[in-house]
């Protein structure tokens, strides 16, 4: 599967814009804020019918325009093409549609178009707080596993709920366990399935990741992933049960799959602590990589890789071997950014690999 052809309109700095791609390497070059990254946001939008970077899609429109649009044509391996839509008006529901029809939910384009990005934000999965490496780990099941995206939704549901009745509690000076036990019993069911779930993703998925940061950094240094939850010693009933004072006074559930984490470190020390800049870089991308290769294997064919800025605080041996990877017939369509149109075709010029190079900003004469 590749993305042959899209289209932006109103879309961030772009006013219209269209770009025809290569199926395996494709470069944009140009200074800082020519929208090299909004680019791959839009490439990114396609896939999971959100922005990389903002939660408010009416953020994402033109300054000055109405809406944005966006129109993506995928190849897939049978020759089937499918057009991908994103419209989005101003003070309006988000309509996404594919081969003009709409979606009656967005949930169920996910995964249709797997695609995998990395990103110099991609360093919050490690310095930010757990909420962020939650929302990763749920991002990438989600992409093959429809039944624990929906488990995730109503999970949500329910603790919104849950949370509700705790905080009218306190404001009506008022107590009533039996509404609360019927929240209860959904998060217990759905956060053991969750949770069944979570773990047994990343006993698959940390050998991969670990080979992959092998090969970028050399086999220097031992990396590992541990799942952190408040589940390991007693059953999820039981922590319900002993947090409910805890939870009456904190006016929230502080129980659950939704305070998990995952502790990432290196040689058996936390990353976010002991590790450089470069190591914390050569981690995510390692995390990233590992995603692709799982995707890949669930799915049965090569999801799209996105490389935002990824040469910047990596040495010459971490970049040759990332584009070395990259490059290899393992991976598919490759979308790379970068500041230095010369560093670029002195890489590609050493290799034989088909590829277009893309100079922005695009001059498109105004009306």
């Amino acid at each position: 599967m590749y993305l042959r052809k899209i289209s932006l309109t109103g879309f961030k700095n772009y006013r219209q814009s269209e770009f025809i791609f290569s199926d395996k390497i494709n470069c944009f070059v140009g200074n800082n804020g020519v929208g090299k990254t909004n680019l791959l946001d839009a490439i990114h939008y396609l896939s999971f019918c959100k922005s990389y970077f903002s939660s408010l899609d009416g953020q994402n429109i033109r300054h000055g325009d109405d809406f944005f649009a966006l129109s993506g044509n995928f190849q897939r391996l049978n020759d089937q093409n499918d057009l991908v839509q994103c419209i989005q008006k101003k003070n309006q529901r988000k309509r996404f549609l594919i081969n003009k029809k709409e979606y009656d939910r967005l949930a169920d384009h996910i995964g249709n178009f797997p695609l995998v990005m990395i990103s110099p934000y991609d360093r919050d999965l490690i310095n930010d707080g757990s909420e962020l490496r939650r929302k990763y780990i749920d991002g990438v099941i989600s992409q093959f596993d429809r039944v624990y995206l929906d488990d995730l939704i109503q999970y949500n549901k329910a603790l919104a709920q849950r949370n509700a009745l705790l905080k009218s509690f306190s404001d009506q000076h008022f107590f009533d366990p039996v509404s609360l036990e019927i929240w209860d019993e959904q998060l217990i069911r759905l956060g053991e399935q969750i949770l069944l779930k979570r773990r047994a993703f990343l006993e698959q998925f940390i050998p991969v990741f670990q080979h992959y940061f092998k090969l970028i950094g050399g086999g220097l240094e031992t990396v590992d992933i541990r799942y952190i939850t408040q589940l390991e010693e007693s059953s999820y009933r039981e922590k319900f049960k002993t947090a409910l004072s805890v939870d009456r006074l904190a006016q929230y559930s502080t129980v659950g799959i939704h305070k998990d984490d995952l502790e990432f470190s290196l040689d058996g020390f936390p990353v976010k602590k002991f590790g450089s800049q470069g190591q914390q870089k050569s981690f995510v991308i390692a995390i990233k990589l590992a995603q692709f290769k799982y995707t890949q294997t669930i799915k049965g064919f090569k999801p799209i890789l996105l490389l935002d800025d990824v040469f910047d605080k990596l040495d010459d041996l971490r970049v040759a071997q990332l584009i070395k990877l990259v490059s290899e017939h393992s991976f598919g369509q490759v979308f790379i950014t970068d500041t230095s149109e010369q560093r670029i075709a002195m890489i590609f010029n050493t290799m034989e690999i088909d590829h277009k190079i893309f100079s922005l900003p695009v001059q498109v004469p105004e009306e």
